[in-house]
């Protein structure tokens, strides 16, 4: 019992950073997909659209959830409420809500809940080669952690962005750069250190930029990018953030929200507005809009409608 406490402490320390995630994650429940009748408490599993051979899902129950099994997957994902346990190479884990989980493919392991409470928790299963291209070309296997428990600001980053909306698929961009974080993470915890950035491409990634910003009424391809800036989509990915602070996924969103947000303050309608600078619907508009803006796209352009309206008397 005192192993139980001494290691359930350890991992309730760590991750600050995770746990802020846990909780912006736990506050967006995919209220959106099918679920079943049951009472909210209930066990279930509901699972995402598929997107790009990555499965996502959201579990919660209670017990003993699942029996010793494998996937030929990578299962990276993060415990929301309850205490998450199971059995792996031969030892018991442990994760608290914000502890990021990372299981190898093929790796045996089980899976229950550790306090009468029971579970929360989502996960991305990714397959070995997604992530291979996002590797950097170094020569070494795919990477082993032998801690399944990890604390990574940055994979935190990528798993808010992969599994905080399961009602909604994630776009090209978008899945890129996650699978390049993610594997940059993976190969950190493995031991094979940060990817170097070569000397910084500004001439690549300015040409993207502007590509970008000349296309932002449509869905813009990696391929594409690729082409205009002469680097792979891995590479401009890094470059990107090492040149302009971002991705080149975030860079999108925000310059459609500039956009959306420049019309709104001129009269223009919200769903007309989340049209014209490239949002798939004005749903997906509005949750970009309030993570960015801490509110609602109607709230602002009633301010900026009084704005409007104090200026011209």
């Amino acid at each position: 019992m005192a192993n139980l406490v001494s290691n359930m402490q350890q991992n309730s320390d760590e991750g600050a950073a995770a746990r802020a995630t846990a909780n912006a994650i736990a506050g967006s429940r995919p209220e959106n997909l099918e679920r079943s009748c049951e009472a909210p408490d209930a066990d279930r599993i509901v699972v995402a659209p598929a997107c790009g051979g990555i499965e996502r899902i959201e579990a919660s129950f209670h017990g003993n959830g699942f029996t010793p099994h494998r996937h030929d997957t990578y299962a990276i994902g993060i415990t929301l409420s309850g205490i998450q346990t199971f059995r792996y190479r031969g030892a018991s884990r442990y994760s608290m809500p914000g502890n990021i989980i990372v299981l190898h493919p093929d790796e045996l392991h089980d899976g229950g809940a550790g306090t009468e409470e029971g579970l929360r928790y989502r996960m991305m299963y990714v397959p070995p080669e997604r992530l291979v291209p996002a590797m950097a070309g170094r020569n070494r296997g795919l990477p082993f952690l032998s801690a399944p428990v990890v604390d990574d600001a940055a994979m935190a980053a990528s798993l808010r962005e992969a599994i905080g909306d399961l009602g909604s698929e994630i776009g090209e961009l978008a899945l890129d750069d996650i699978l390049g974080q993610l594997a940059d993470g993976l190969m950190r915890h493995a031991g094979a250190g940060s990817p170097a950035v070569a000397k910084p491409a500004r001439a690549a990634v300015l040409r993207a930029s502007d590509y970008l910003r000349e296309n932002l009424a449509r869905q813009v391809s990696s391929a594409e990018l690729e082409e205009v800036a002469g680097l792979d989509r891995f590479a401009l990915a890094r470059q990107f953030r090492a040149v302009l602070g971002t991705s080149p996924h975030r860079y999108l969103v925000m310059r459609r929200l500039d956009r959306a947000r420049a019309m709104i303050a001129l009269g223009t309608g919200l769903a007309d507005a989340a049209y014209a600078a490239g949002f798939a619907d004005q749903a997906h508009f509005s949750r970009h809009f309030k993570k960015v803006h801490g509110m609602t796209p109607g709230r602002w352009a009633a301010l900026a409608g009084r704005g409007r309206a104090d200026a011209a008397a």
